[in-house]
């Protein structure tokens, strides 16, 4: 059986960071490889929004016609697959797919696998989210057109989505047993022009009605929470890199130069901020790829060895 190549980087992602990480790379003539589960974040949602040039379009078409122009580059290669674990060799890493029908081997490793949403257990949320129930005010509240918006509390972080919205819509705080506002974060409220709800939430009807257990139905165009998030993939805790906790949840821990506390190992995307969006993602990976690229430039001169041609 012919040996699988040695690629000069494994890109783990093909969403937004990881397409963006993998274009410097192969714009550098590098051998790489992308491994994709086709799970992206946004995948509920329809639209894209307050990404620079494709404004209103669907992230699938964003992603295909980003795909369709890193394939272009003969040096790419890329395999819709789960990448299931990783380890570290004397001579660079190995990485299992779709729990080991292959192995790749790489220099460099980049970990764009993103992270996975923990939705509240509320009743017809989970169908709703990505369509009339998000994350993020930027990416969606313009649409709702300065119409009623709820904000389903979580916590008290969720102050930060009430305190927002008004610049969107009339909005309505369903506090749902979550915290109590204190009475400067009461005033601050009522300044913003946001009505409190504190009967506990039953569940979610229609486009985005709020029924309450006391029987009440509020009507909403749409409505904002905030989840905790965890790791999409184990690649990150299997080769030893550091997290640091974020209000919502764990991210990789990076240096200055993007690199992981694992050497030789990068992150980007989701996984490696405490908040993002698309028009970041595509920063974060870019700025990634170069730096993974830059890392292979210094392994060379230390050796006093060229790049294969």
């Amino acid at each position: 059986m012919k040996p699988e190549p040695i690629h000069d980087a494994v890109v783990i992602g093909g969403s937004f960071a990881g397409l963006s990480a993998a274009l410097q790379l192969a714009r550098a003539r590098r051998r790489i490889a992308v491994v994709d589960s086709g799970l992206r974040r946004n995948r509920f949602a329809a639209t894209s929004h307050g990404f620079l040039g494709q404004d209103g379009r669907a992230p699938a078409a964003i992603v295909a016609e980003a795909k369709a122009q890193l394939l272009a580059y003969p040096s790419v290669r890329w395999l819709d697959a789960t990448a299931t674990s990783a380890e570290r060799l004397e001579d660079g890493f190995a990485v299992c797919i779709d729990a080991g029908t292959a192995t790749l081997r790489a220099q460099r490793l980049v970990l764009a696998s993103g992270i996975v949403d923990e939705l509240p257990p509320l009743e017809g949320l989970a169908e709703r989210w990505g369509r009339s129930v998000f994350h993020c005010p930027y990416c969606h509240g313009y649409e709702l057109d300065n119409g009623r918006i709820g904000v389903l509390a979580a916590g008290p972080l969720s102050m930060h989505h009430a305190l927002m919205l008004p610049d969107w819509g009339c909005v309505t705080l369903f506090l749902n047993d979550s915290f109590e506002p204190d009475a400067a974060q009461r005033v601050e409220l009522a300044r913003r022009g946001v009505a409190i709800e504190r009967a506990r939430v039953a569940r979610l009807t229609d486009t985005a009605t709020v029924e309450l257990q006391d029987g009440r139905r509020f009507v909403m165009d749409g409505l904002f929470t905030l989840c905790r998030t965890r790791m999409a993939s184990p690649l990150a805790m299997q080769l030893g890199c550091a997290f640091d906790e974020g209000p919502l949840g764990p991210f990789i821990r990076r240096n200055e130069l993007l690199e992981t506390t694992a050497p030789g190992v990068f992150a980007c995307g989701d996984a490696a901020r405490m908040f993002g969006n698309v028009a970041i993602a595509v920063g974060d990976g870019a700025m990634v790829g170069a730096s993974a690229h830059r890392s292979m430039l210094d392994d060379a001169t230390a050796s006093g060895s060229a790049r294969h041609p």
